[in-house]
C-alpha cells in the first residue's frame, strides 16, 4: 500500500494519479487505472480513464459484457459514445448505465480532455467481449500517444 492510498476499518481513500495506468508504457492514448484492488473493494469494480483530446483509443473497436452492467460517470469534457446503433455525445456532467449484452464504446472528438469512471459489480471473471470494427475509427482523432 502506497503513501497515496489509506484504508482503515470500514473505508479506503486512494489518489487514482498512483494507481498504475495500464496504457503507460503502451501507444493508447490516454489513462487507465483500476482502482479496486487499491480500494479493497469486495463488491465493486471502479476504474478511472482519461481520454486526451481528439483522441480514438479504442480505434473503432467495442465491447459488451454479459452480465456486467456498467455505470460510466463522465466528469469532464464531452465524450462521443456508441451505444448500440446509436451514438450520443454525452457532455459532463452526466451517468451513463449500459446494461449486459449492450455493444460499447467511445472516443473524445472535442478539444477538451475527458475524465470518465466506470463502474460496476465486481466480478470474478472477465465476461467481456471485444467487437472488432464496431465502428469506423475517427480520421480526426489520433489513435496513437502524441
Amino acid at each position: 500500500m502506497s503513501d497515496a492510498t489509506e484504508q482503515r476499518d470500514g473505508y479506503a481513500i486512494v489518489d487514482p494519479d498512483q494507481v498504475e495506468d495500464f496504457y503507460a508504457g503502451t501507444d493508447v492514448p490516454g489513462e487507465f487505472r483500476r482502482l479496486t484492488e487499491a480500494l479493497g473493494c469486495t463488491q465493486l469494480a471502479v476504474t478511472l480513464i482519461r481520454v486526451p483530446a481528439h483522441s480514438d483509443f479504442e480505434q473503432g473497436t467495442g465491447h459488451f459484457h454479459d452480465e456486467i452492467e456498467e455505470l460510466y460517470l463522465i466528469t469532464r469534457g464531452t465524450l462521443t459514445m456508441r451505444l448500440g446503433d446509436e451514438v450520443r455525445a454525452v457532455s459532463a456532467p452526466a451517468a451513463v448505465r449500459v446494461a449486459p449484452h449492450t455493444p460499447r464504446s467511445h472516443r473524445n472528438e472535442r478539444d477538451e480532455p475527458v475524465t470518465m469512471w466506470a463502474i460496476s459489480r465486481r466480478q470474478g471473471n472477465r465476461d467481456a467481449t471485444k467487437l472488432d470494427d464496431f465502428w469506423e475509427a475517427s480520421p480526426q482523432a489520433r489513435q496513437t500517444r502524441a
